[in-house]
């Protein structure tokens, strides 16, 4: 089988999808790893790198994407590059169907065979190859860090000869992998956190991070099997948006982490919440790649509103692209090794990992809230 590993063209996008020494693993089971000139480079990861590991460096798009039966990328690919694949071909990366859907009918009239890692079951057995996780990871880190960087108080308690400075308080709303990493973050930087989320069971989470929740007094909950959160009922959401409203008020920090069902991001925060929060305060949308969970936020973009900053970022594991390369590649390589029997990739289509992942195959869009976006219907 051939790898190919196309340089990415995505605006500010700075990782690669496979590492050296991710490259080194594949090569050494027998599978020919090709490597476009330059791929890694705003990753810090040279093309002589590659070549140590035994992987082969080709400058034309056009001949690596052709003669590969399996791309390897980060962001989705553009019209051009699918294009270019070879009928018959697998990719496997990030690709948010529901928001690509040009980028998935295109796939399908190519007869690619699609895998997308946000679709990945999360399930024990597919923790090694959870990508979702890993990033939210680093953009819970970083999102900390653009907070600090903001805001006009120190995040730390300080004893001075001048008197003592109390330390920031940090309101995290949504306690899953960025939520959580946010926590852990702030209270490292030394600020007191207070987090809430509409899962009751991550309560002890938080606390384990040396974090205080706060919820919604209610016999309902959001979490499902699949570890995602649900809808719940508009009394549910009144009582939320007043907690939240308090919160606002009362913190210096409010990071927004809250996706439905890992794709839909909730209003939360109202203009009328910012315009109350205390001038200087800072708002990080974590969201906003969906829309963002703040109405005023602007994705992609860090504004003041009401005394109030509001970031927006969009692509914060492109920021740390060293270890956003790193971890990302180890959860591609992952799902590669695991379907990799008998010196051949085994498409086993009843496989729940296959099956939850594949997007299009043999000119079909399997994904069924995919399929129903393209028809209109609600993805």
């Amino acid at each position: 089988m051939k790898i190919g590993i196309p340089k990415e063209t995505h605006v500010g996008e700075r990782r690669v999808a496979l590492v050296p020494e991710s490259c080194k693993k594949l090569v050494n089971k027998g599978i020919e790893v090709t490597i476009q000139s330059g791929a890694g480079t705003d990753a810090y990861f040279d093309d002589a790198l590659y070549t140590v590991v035994g992987a082969t460096i080709e400058g034309d798009t056009g001949a690596l994407l052709g003669g590969a039966d399996l791309v390897l990328m980060v962001q989705p690919p553009t019209l051009g590059q699918i294009e270019q694949m070879r009928e018959g071909a697998m990719l496997l990366t990030s690709l948010l169907p529901t928001h690509s859907l040009d980028v998935v009918r295109k796939l399908a009239e190519r007869k690619v065979s699609t895998f997308s890692t946000d679709c990945i079951p999360r399930t024990t057995r597919a923790q090694s190859m959870d990508t979702l996780s890993s990033m939210a990871n680093i953009a819970g880190y970083r999102a900390v860090l653009i907070a600090a960087n903001h805001l006009a108080k120190y995040f730390p308690m300080f004893m001075t000869a001048a008197g003592t400075i109390f330390p920031a308080k940090v309101f995290v709303i949504g306690a899953g992998v960025a939520g959580l990493q946010a926590i852990a973050t702030a209270r490292r930087l030394g600020a007191t956190v207070v987090a809430t989320d509409t899962r009751r069971a991550v309560a002890e989470q938080v606390q384990s991070l040396g974090g205080k929740f706060v919820g919604v007094e209610s016999e309902e909950d959001a979490q499902m099997t699949s570890g995602y959160a649900k809808e719940l009922s508009q009394e549910f959401y009144r009582k939320q948006a007043d907690l939240i409203a308090e919160q606002c008020r009362a913190n210096d920090v409010v990071i927004t982490t809250a996706l439905i069902g890992g794709i839909k991001a909730p209003k939360l925060i109202t203009e009328e919440m910012v315009r109350n929060m205390q001038p200087g305060s800072v708002i990080v949308d974590l969201a906003a790649t969906a829309g963002g969970n703040c109405v005023i936020a602007e994705p992609g973009r860090t504004v003041v509103r009401h005394h109030v900053t509001i970031a927006a970022p969009l692509n914060l594991p492109a920021d740390m692209p060293i270890h956003g390369s790193t971890l990302y590649s180890r959860n591609l390589t992952a799902f590669v090794l695991e379907f990799w029997k008998d010196n051949q990739f085994n498409l086993d289509l009843e496989d729940e990992i296959i099956a939850g992942a594949l997007i299009t195959h043999e000119g079909q869009v399997r994904h069924e809230p995919t399929r129903k976006a393209l028809e209109g219907g609600e993805g």
